[in-house]
């Protein structure tokens, strides 16, 4: 497929290089392609950098990869018209560092920001998932040491189904569907307790097991 990476930060640098690896044609989209291009792990090999509009223009499926706070300000960017009927899959948590560190969330119980997103842009098919775990874990959860489980939710079938297809060449086995786009709710709300995990096992590289 040809795939927009919104986001040239951990997230989407991982993303990006694991989707290369197996043949999609991937562009990752930036504020400034000349800074980026700049940076270290931007060389020779690396996807393609252009704006989030040039980048979302050009896919037929966009991943947001952009810090949670920033996400409609980057879709707007990208262009509704850019993003009408593509599925969008949304990795990321609506994290508020404004108090210091734990963030808290900035939207959480009764909304989550998937659902914004999808309100926002109605004639894009959003897809909540890979939200509740680190970069590397996303593209590589065989890296936990044993089987764990990713989630996944979105109100169009056919838009998690792409998803999903995505998810198992990653290497995950254990998919949950939660449902409509309601379930991102619980998935986002997760984030205290993948925080206080991670500072009490002193890793990030973990995730939960659902076991039935």
């Amino acid at each position: 497929m040809r795939i927009a990476i919104l986001g040239t930060g951990a997230v989407g640098r991982a993303l990006a290089g694991r989707l290369v690896e197996l043949g999609h044609d991937v562009t990752a989209g930036t504020r400034d392609v000349d800074t980026t291009r700049a940076r270290p792990g931007w060389g020779a090999g690396s996807p393609g950098l252009a704006g989030f509009a040039e980048a979302a223009a050009g896919a037929e499926l966009v991943v947001h990869a952009c810090g949670g706070s920033a996400a409609l300000d980057v879709l707007v960017a990208a262009g509704a018209d850019n993003l009408a009927g593509k599925v969008l899959l949304d990795v990321s948590n609506p994290l508020d560092f404004s108090g210091g560190f734990p963030p808290s969330l900035f939207v959480k119980d009764t909304d989550s920001l998937a659902e914004r997103i999808q309100r926002t842009f109605p004639a894009t098919r959003v897809v909540k998932s890979l939200n509740t775990v680190t970069a590397e874990l996303m593209v590589a959860p065989d890296a936990a040491g044993a089987e764990i489980t990713m989630f996944v939710a979105g109100d169009d079938p056919d838009a998690k189904a792409v998803v999903v297809g995505l998810l198992r060449d990653f290497g995950w086995r254990d998919v949950l569907d939660l449902g409509d786009l309601t379930g991102a709710r619980a998935m986002e709300m997760h984030l205290p307790l993948w925080l206080r995990l991670s500072g009490t096992l002193g890793t990030s590289s973990f995730g939960v097991k659902v076991v039935r």
